[in-house]
């Protein structure tokens, strides 16, 4: 479904973002990208729907060599949901803005309609479908720039950063959907920084540092790798992080609840 190969790109008068990245994700492929600021996790995947152009290397897409095509004729296939819903919202009310890219695809008005209400309920959006989306929070006009990809259904969904300003309930909500959508087939990418949400919910990761893929494999085995979270500036999972606190303790093998609270006042007791 995705296919990069070998690909660098700089911006102009700049070294290189991105150097010699290559990797796949399949049809329902279901894959976080993760990485410190700067590491190039937004570049790499401006590239998924054409928004950038590879430097050097390739980039296929459902087949499609996306230096051979548009942003218009990737879009349909590439849904990107950007990190900041300011960038890509501009419609008077929630309803015009979801509605937007299923009439500029040619969708009959009662599938609009019907397309745009049930993403709307979904998301829990309905009520302001007349509201100017730019009153809405930071989590509501996110869920907004979510809904006005997702009505499309586009093959693969790339999302940056979707849970910013997204309390609990609402990034249950959102791993729900995901999973919904890659048992029906689709590929979803997720570049986050939430490694909470990464272990709980996504099975395949890729952490980029500098510009170059680090690790690519099973999202626990990574992020329980304590030298390559060091090396790529991330932070473990909480329980990670408190099972390897343990294990310096001297606890072995993995401890009970009671030898996990009993090692946690431990350990409080020996703080300065």
């Amino acid at each position: 479904m995705i296919e990069v190969q070998d690909l660098w790109f700089r911006y102009p008068e700049s070294d290189y973002v991105l150097k010699g990245i290559s990797l796949k994700v399949p049809r329902r492929g279901y894959v976080a990208i993760l990485g410190e600021n700067g590491a190039g996790k937004t570049t790499l995947v401006k590239h998924f729907n054409g928004l950038l152009k590879p430097t050097r290397g390739k980039v296929l897409v459902c087949g499609l060599d996306t230096r051979e095509h548009s942003v218009a004729s990737l879009a349909r296939r590439v849904g990107l949901v950007f990190q900041n819903p300011d960038h890509q919202l501009f419609a008077n009310t929630v309803y015009e803005e979801v509605a937007f890219a299923l009439k500029n695809f040619s969708f009959p008005e009662k599938e609009v309609k019907r397309r745009v209400e049930a993403i709307l309920a979904e998301l829990e959006l309905d009520r302001y479908r007349d509201r100017s989306p730019f009153l809405l929070s930071m989590g509501e006009r996110k869920r907004v720039a979510l809904a006005s990809v997702l009505c499309y259904e586009p093959d693969v969904l790339v999302l940056d950063e979707p849970t910013t300003g997204q309390d609990h309930k609402q990034k249950e909500k959102l791993a729900e959907l995901l999973q919904r959508l890659v048992d029906k087939g689709k590929t979803v990418v997720v570049v986050t920084h939430d490694v909470e949400f990464v272990a709980d919910h996504i099975p395949i990761s890729i952490i980029l540092s500098r510009g170059q893929i680090r690790g690519q494999g099973k999202t626990l085995e990574l992020l329980s790798n304590e030298d390559l979270l060091a090396e790529t500036f991330l932070f473990p999972p909480q329980l990670t992080a408190i099972l390897w606190k343990l294990s310096k303790l001297g606890l072995h093998p993995a401890p009970s609840v009671e030898e996990v609270v009993e090692a946690m006042l431990q350990a409080r007791r020996q703080s300065p």
